[in-house]
């Protein structure tokens, strides 16, 4: 039986940056994928358009139980690495916002160029892992219809996120098999839901600051109708655990112009005055009664309508499943990984990259940076 210098389980993004780097080493390898195309998650990442890097790309954009952990990875292939990889693959691109970077015709032309750097190395698709051996320093791997060995195996199988794509949580059992202690998963950059706000909200939009836990996040929010969504939401699921404070006037202190207006417009009616720095709708939602001039108001009261635009509390938060999750947030832990070489420090020629790792990044092209860089290193040192 031939054995492969490695093999690869999963075709994504770092499963096929690895296999490039093993293929630039005239490594034989395979990658092994439970599915029928490869990079499924990269073809409806962005909106269909791939945000596939992000030059603003620290351990500040990274969440898990140790961030720092992605530093290695980002250094040895870089933000401007992938530019450039895109560049020299002649893929037009966009930039929305500072840093953040787009194809201009879409993800297919980053799944292209991924297969094109491998050349003839084999991909076997609708291959589902069934055990996995280690014996005299070769591995072992039994799929569905034919068995594999090799020197080195890259665990790149992504999360649980995106679920009708096709995904499965083999890489954590291979994880756990060898020693290596399992985050538990929940959805990442996806919706929230909860039932403090109407229904009625439904389709309103507003830039908002939401504080969770140590975090703050200034971005669009927007209600739906069983909660919150929004690049403001999503981002804030990543970290969020029981309990938010959500301000809905960033720039502005609503119990002095509420006091304000007192004085100059005490017939107005107090939503009226909110409507000026929030949608009309949502000043309505969190003003009860709608007869009362602001005049009438006691400070301390207008004091609790200001708090509801600049100190909302939202509690018993949950973020929806994940069948609409962009990211699985906690898999492997870091812990006993190398962060230099992306190897087990419990299985030699073991590695793992991508998101089967505790890493989960921001919004904003971040996993596919981590996805490259992680498969990158995890493929130079297999």
């Amino acid at each position: 039986m031939k054995i492969y210098d490695a093999i690869i389980i999963g075709a994504g993004a770092a499963g096929l940056k690895a296999a490039t780097q093993l293929h630039i080493r005239k490594k034989s390898v395979v990658v092994l994928d439970m599915g029928e195309t490869p990079a499924r998650k990269v073809a409806i990442s962005g909106g269909g358009n791939c945000n596939f890097t992000n030059t603003h790309a620290d351990s500040l954009h990274y969440f898990g139980e140790n961030p720092r952990f992605v530093l290695s990875a980002l250094n040895q292939f870089t933000p401007f690495d992938t530019l450039n990889w895109v560049k020299q693959h002649n893929i037009d691109y966009i930039e929305k916002e500072p840093g953040r970077f787009f194809c201009k015709n879409g993800a297919e032309n980053i799944i292209t160029a991924l297969i094109q750097d491998i050349k003839d190395s084999e991909i076997i698709f609708n291959a589902n892992v069934i055990s996995i051996q280690k014996n005299n320093d070769i591995f072992t791997v039994q799929t569905n219809n034919k068995i594999f060995q090799s020197k080195s195996l890259i665990v790149a199988t992504g999360g649980l996120s995106y679920a009708h794509l096709g995904v499965s949580n083999i890489g954590h059992m291979i994880a756990k098999q060898f020693g290596h202690k399992i985050i538990p998963v929940k959805p990442g950059l996806c919706a929230i839901k909860t039932n403090c706000f109407n229904a009625e909200l439904s389709g309103i939009s507003l830039p908002v600051e939401i504080i969770a836990d140590k975090h703050k996040i200034k971005d669009d929010l927007l209600f739906t109708h069983f909660g919150i969504g929004g690049p403001a939401a999503y981002r804030t699921s990543l970290i969020a655990n029981d309990k938010i404070i959500i301000n809905f006037a960033p720039k502005t202190n609503i119990f002095e112009q509420l006091k304000n207006a007192k004085k100059t417009d005490g017939k107005k009616k107090a939503s009226t005055i909110l409507s000026n720095f929030v949608p009309s709708k949502f000043a309505q939602f969190i003003v009860s009664d709608s007869t009362k001039n602001i005049a009438d108001y006691k400070d301390s009261d207008l004091l609790k309508i200001a708090d509801k635009i600049n100190k909302f509390e939202v509690t018993n938060i949950k973020p929806v499943g994940m069948q609409s999750a962009e990211v699985t947030v906690g898999g492997v832990s870091t812990d006993k990984i190398s962060s230099k070489t992306m190897e087990s420090q419990l299985c030699p020629g073991l590695f793992f990259a991508g998101e089967v790792l505790d890493i989960a990044g921001d919004l904003g092209g971040y996993n596919l940076q981590w996805a490259f860089s992680s498969g990158f290193v995890a493929g130079s040192n297999a």
